[in-house]
């Protein structure tokens, strides 16, 4: 029998930690706000992972991780298009393109990251079915949980800490006047330098994450630093329609109205006391 549930009461972690303790094999999968993620188990470590049913081939995989070049990737795509990865792998090891250790380093480092991506789900359906192998043709891996735990917690808390900070995506940004202050001084990624080059009243955070491909956790990060180094301020959207707080929204008549009402039951009961 599957184990189901979902994970507003029971979280990624303590998932990992049952498939870590009983050593489970099987396939996790997770239903949350983006596609399906499903992670496969071999005896209570991590074997291999995908995001939807289209999963990212090898080749794919190696190119993000720079292991190929633009012009490799092409090739490859091309006259190897029909081979599983296992077939590839080893064409291209003996075509000495790569190594061994560099193909299972980079596979690693995807299923992990795809793993990582779960920790900050607060909302999602899940399903672990035991002894489920991965797709056939694919090249599975061995990672332990412990440690991947270990960061995924650490994970989770920045992750709730970048929410307190930065509740909305759906702000802008603009930069401070700070006489003097110059962003071109500052040491900044290549990602955080292309976050900056949208900052614009115009622009919501969102839409710099969609524009920059990044996702929630990555978008909060480089917002936060940018805060916490003075040089940027959350602001409302240029053309966003201004919030009615609830206290603007009550009548000033009803106010009036209630503070008659309480002073007549006051009269009322010291009138009554008085009777007695």
């Amino acid at each position: 029998m599957a184990l189901k549930g979902n994970l507003r009461d029971f979280t990624i972690t303590q998932l990992l930690n049952l498939i870590n303790l009983a050593q489970k094999t099987g396939v996790l999968t997770v239903d949350g706000p983006v596609d399906p993620v499903y992670v496969f188990f071999r005896e209570g470590k991590l074997a291999y992972a995908q995001v939807g049913r289209n999963s990212n081939g090898l080749v794919t995989i190696l190119h993000k991780a720079n292991k190929l070049t633009a012009h490799q990737y092409k090739v490859i795509k091309e006259r190897g298009g029909h081979l599983s990865d296992k077939e590839l792998g080893l064409l291209l090891i003996n075509a000495n393109y790569i190594t061994q250790q560099e193909i299972i380093s980079s596979l690693q480092a995807h299923f992990v990251g795809i793993v990582n991506q779960l920790f900050s789900w607060v909302e999602g359906i899940f399903k672990f079915d035991s002894d489920v192998k991965p797709p056939q043709g694919k090249i599975v891996v061995r990672v332990g949980l412990e440690n991947l735990i270990i960061d995924g917690t650490r994970r989770l808390h920045e992750w709730e800490q970048l929410q307190d900070e930065i509740p909305s995506l759906d702000m802008a940004l603009k930069f401070t006047d700070r006489p003097g202050a110059n962003i071109r001084d500052i040491n900044l990624s290549v990602e955080e330098w292309r976050v900056v080059s949208y900052i614009n009243p115009k622009n919501s955070i969102r839409q710099i994450a969609r524009a920059n491909k990044l996702n929630e956790m990555e978008i909060r990060r480089i917002v936060y630093g940018l805060l916490q180094a003075g040089f940027v301020q959350i602001v409302r959207p240029d053309g966003a329609a201004p919030r009615v707080s609830q206290r603007t929204q009550i009548p000033a008549t009803r106010t009036t109205v209630d503070q008659e009402e309480q002073k007549s039951l006051i009269f009322r009961i010291i009138d009554r006391i008085r009777a007695l």
